[in-house]
């Protein structure tokens, strides 16, 4: 009878020594030391992300806020400084991110060995109001090409071209206006070293002399002052001088440090010099770039050629482009076909900082599009499918929201600063304002006003807070729909005030972390006055008709003029035909009074709106 193995219980042999099941070239275990803790920080991070990336529930995220005497929300966004502090104490090390994915290529900030670096051509954009002589300046420095021996070219337009000067080029960017170039800036692009602003010598500074100038101080370029029209007798260049510092560009002759050069591109008489002065500028830059690697850059212009195709101006920032590299531009994709500039010479490369045309694309590209060379078809191809699909998906980044919400997580980014733009009812608000928020020193944070002008809140406002990650800020103005609309589609907040004291105590707090309001204002509908009946003891009644939403009978009123608020208060009565009225909508008239106003003209604009209260998440 076969022998029976003893049984124990639990598997354990006497001595509750455990059975050593494992062979006997078995590797021995080996205790592994748990992985370091890291928490990749990105912008706009806010406390929830902050909280899911310590392992931490929101509750506890905001707890341990509090102590650093933070009163958030979980969707509001805190700065760096604070979510290392946070990290520490968790254990955690704070590490940036890092984008590997090539797909945001447009994202990616190349890193350069300084020793691959070389000295670049200045990229240069001319500004200007429309009848100072911008276009005319342009052509005469084209133009001054033909002395150099290069006649017989025949010159086209590419929206780019490059001069020689002492042996060395500088490249001018001819684009359509200031709108334009800004709006480049919106998409990523930071194509522009030097920035010559064109001001008539007899006119002086006009509305559109200071909007460009507002575009390229936001651009925080150098600027060059070109005085133009001297040949007239008219001309008077003191008082642009003057008009200018008074907006903060003060002359070199003046102690300042922003060259003014006379001209007249009419007379081709001192394009020379200003050519030698953008080179001493561009010398002071120490402008570089990397030709070893594969080209990245920017698109000028582009459109579709019958004979050619897809066909792009393209300026290259760095690397070399060659006849043959594949390239992703935007969400489209292609291979370098033929390159050549303006006056049609056809070239094999493109080295830094030189705009030149561009065959071979699949698509035709956006202007202000980056694009990148990479080594073959495949990954272009994938590159630009997947790009495509992301941006269906809205995935991909297209602009970055600024609001006083995200702005105090972004102080690390910003430099400190956040930049302003201020839409008043009159000058005499409008500076009362700028010169309260310059004050604002919180741990040596500061408000930089980029514009501040007279007059309703504009499409052009808001391309230019999209382009500088600006806050907009209205006293006594309001945005129409349109502009409103504008605005939420590029991510850009508008903030409405009529007392002054507010707006500071608003970004103070929000540099605090602490802005939290507990109610908002809700616009619920517009009417428009179309007819005044004036009524013995009740005042002005105003005949409207609801152009969009609707008008509440306890709605909170502002009686808007060309833009401009002229009265806020409340409705005193609002009525269909006799009858009172609870509510009227879009497309119906109305007749409606205003407690304690009765200056209501035709043509005004009727603006209501309630307090709802805000929910704190």
């Amino acid at each position: 009878m076969p022998q029976q193995k003893k049984r124990y219980p639990n598997n354990k042999r006497p001595g509750n020594r455990p059975k050593d099941n494992r062979k006997p070239n078995a590797p021995k275990k080996v205790m592994v030391e748990p992985k370091e803790k890291i928490l990749t920080y990105y912008p706009d991070m806010n406390v929830a992300m902050v909280a899911e990336g310590l392992g931490l529930s929101n509750a506890a995220m905001i707890k341990k806020l509090m102590g650093l005497g933070l009163m958030t929300s979980v969707n509001q966004v805190i700065d760096r400084e604070t979510v290392e502090l946070i990290a520490l104490e968790e254990g955690y090390e704070v590490q940036d991110e890092v984008i590997t994915d090539v797909t945001r290529y447009d994202e990616m900030e190349l890193v350069d060995d300084p020793k691959d670096m070389v000295k670049r051509p200045p990229i240069v954009t001319v500004m200007g109001h429309v009848d100072h002589g911008k276009t005319t300046l342009l052509d005469a420095i084209r133009k001054s090409r033909v002395v150099e021996g290069e006649a017989g070219g025949i010159t086209q337009h590419i929206g780019a071209y490059q001069v020689v000067r002492n042996g060395e080029p500088i490249t001018f960017i001819d684009t359509p206006g200031h709108a334009a170039f800004t709006e480049m800036r919106a998409r990523g692009a930071k194509v522009t070293d030097i920035v010559v602003l064109v001001v008539a010598a007899d006119d002086g500074v006009m509305p559109q002399t200071v909007e460009a100038l507002d575009h390229a101080k936001a651009a925080k370029v150098p600027i060059i002052v070109a005085v133009n029209k001297m040949d007239k007798q008219s001309a008077n260049p003191d008082r642009v001088m003057t008009e200018l510092s008074e907006r903060g560009l003060t002359p070199e002759a003046w102690g300042g440090n922003v060259p003014f050069v006379n001209i007249s591109a009419l007379k081709k008489q001192g394009i020379e010099q200003l050519l030698d002065v953008i080179q001493l500028v561009s010398e002071i830059e120490e402008l570089k770039a990397n030709p070893t690697r594969l080209a990245k850059g920017t698109v000028i212009e582009a459109s579709l050629d019958k004979g050619r195709g897809p066909v792009a101006t393209l300026i290259v920032e760095t690397g070399t482009l060659k006849i043959g590299d594949y390239i992703v531009i935007g969400n489209t994709y292609g291979k370098v076909r033929t390159m050549q500039d303006d006056l049609k010479r056809r070239y094999q490369e493109a080295l830094p900082s030189q705009p030149i045309e561009v065959t071979g694309l699949n698509e035709v590209p956006q202007a202000g599009d980056i694009f990148m060379a990479f080594k073959d078809e495949k990954i272009t191809r994938q590159i630009a499918s997947e790009r495509q699909s992301r941006v269906k998906d809205g995935e991909l980044k297209t602009f970055k929201k600024t609001s006083l919400d995200t702005m105090f997580g972004d102080l690390e980014q910003t430099d400190k600063e956040l930049n302003i733009i201020i839409k008043g009812d009159v000058q005499g608000s409008i500076e009362a304002l700028k010169n309260l928020l310059e004050k604002i020193d919180i741990d040596g944070f500061h408000v930089n006003v980029v514009r501040s002008t007279v007059g309703a809140i504009t499409e052009s406002d808001v391309t230019l807070a999209n382009a500088s990650s600006a806050i907009i800020i209205g006293f006594n103005v309001r945005p129409t729909a349109a502009v409103k609309q504008f605005a939420d589609e590029n991510g850009v907040e508008i903030r409405l005030y009529n007392i002054i004291y507010r707006v500071a105590e608003d970004i103070e707090a929000a540099l605090k972390g602490m802005l939290e309001p507990t109610f908002e204002e809700v616009v619920t509908g517009e009417a428009e006055v179309r007819d005044i009946f004036k009524v013995s003891k009740i005042g002005t009644i105003a005949g409207c008709y609801v152009t969009n939403g609707v008008i509440k009978r306890d709605a909170l009123v502002r009686v808007l003029r060309d833009g401009i608020v002229v009265y806020e208060g409340k409705l005193a009565s609002l009525k269909r035909f006799k009858d009172d009225a609870k509510e009227v909508r879009t497309g119906f008239e109305c007749g409606l009074s205003i407690e304690n106003f009765n200056d209501i003209k035709q043509g005004d604009i009727i603006e209501a709106s309630q307090l709802k209260e805000v929910e704190v998440k």
